[in-house]
């Protein structure tokens, strides 16, 4: 099977067929890890339906859906072009790609948002991306974090989002991650509506 079967439904989100192609391609270069892992290796910071095995797929497909449905509605969307709007999406199911590393480490890996930043632009000759496309990308991505841009020991690695495609991202991510939702799968891994 391949990888990018788990996110089928997502995929179908993104309108341009070049930039849902590219989004598919990384999918599938993602590591097995991703897959199997839960969202948060302390299950701390994330709510329950993301836990457990597959969790951070889970995480990554209510996050999907939350900028699906916000870029949907008139009063939101509206101010994104078509092309932007699939980017953050590809952005979005892209963002933990490499959550705990290039090879899987125990615990997440702070600067994982430059990690995956890193991993697309090092695949870009794989991807049928312009360069603005790319750099959008990779600016979402690096900035998922939102306002939490240092590491353990205090020292500011990552870069807080400044433009409204970064503070999306962000936004979706974040409200993915609240632990007083209480989102439905059904057994074959689907967001139950």
């Amino acid at each position: 099977m391949e990888k990018s079967s788990y996110f089928k439904k997502e995929l179908g989100y993104i309108k341009n067929l070049k930039i849902r192609k590219s989004c598919d391609t990384m999918i599938n270069l993602l590591p097995d890890y991703f897959f199997v892992i839960p969202a948060s290796s302390t299950g701390k910071y994330h709510p329950e339906f993301t836990l457990g095995d597959g969790g951070l797929v889970r995480h990554v497909k209510v996050a999907t859906r939350i900028a699906y449905d916000l870029l949907n509605n008139p009063s939101l969307g509206a101010k994104f072009t078509d092309t932007e709007k699939d980017i953050m999406l590809m952005a979005i199911i892209l963002h933990d790609g490499l959550k705990s590393g290039l090879t899987h480490n125990r615990y997440t890996q702070f600067d994982h948002p430059l990690l995956i930043k890193n991993y697309i632009i090092d695949n870009q000759d794989k991807l049928d991306l312009t360069k603005e496309e790319k750099d959008l990308l990779c600016s979402v991505i690096e900035t998922h974090m939102g306002p939490w841009t240092t590491d353990y020991f205090g020292n500011e690695v990552l870069r807080k989002p400044q433009t409204e495609t970064e503070l999306f991202v962000h936004m979706c991510d974040y409200l993915a991650s609240r632990k007083y939702l209480n989102v439905k799968f059904s057994e074959d891994g689907e967001i139950i509506d």
